[in-house]
């Protein structure tokens, strides 16, 4: 289960004002410079209480970005979330498939599928445990990936 399942559906990369293309020592920069820029004790106290309240929001949001993008294993999966949201709205779902019926690549450490445009599906050991949609490599087509219960 990942930490930020329950959370509601945030861009933590817009909200530190990056994309997942930005290096973490960057990311670390724009963290460090919003989370001065809104922190509580920067705010004088002749503000209005609606206005410390959404600095104080917006703080631990900044907070809340850094901890899942300064993490490796976290901004990991929480790419790989990513992903597989952008692959929901590109269309229907080709084809259900499990694991086992993918072929095991020893070379790459990939599993692999054939499309039906000729391209192929691949997925590492470790991404298999955490996505459910791969797209093809070729064309616009998604499989989801199904985990014995």
């Amino acid at each position: 289960m990942m930490a930020f399942e329950q959370l509601p559906k945030k861009d933590w990369y817009s909200i530190l004002g990056a994309d997942p293309s930005t290096s973490v020592s960057d990311l670390k920069h724009k963290y460090q410079k919003l989370i001065l820029m809104y922190h509580p004790d920067k705010h004088s106290a002749d503000l209005p209480a609606q206005t410390v309240e959404e600095c104080l929001q917006k703080f631990l949001e900044i907070d809340q970005a850094w901890k899942i993008l300064g993490n490796e294993e976290t901004k990991r999966k929480y790419d790989l979330q990513r992903h597989e949201d952008e692959l929901r709205n590109i269309g229907p779902v080709d084809a259900q498939v499990y694991l086992e019926e993918m072929s095991w690549n020893e070379g790459d450490c990939t599993f692999s599928l054939g499309c039906r445009c000729g391209g192929k599906y691949s997925v590492s050991k470790d991404e298999a445990e955490d996505i459910s949609l791969i797209s093809c490599d070729a064309c616009s087509l998604v499989i989801e990936l199904l985990h014995d219960s």
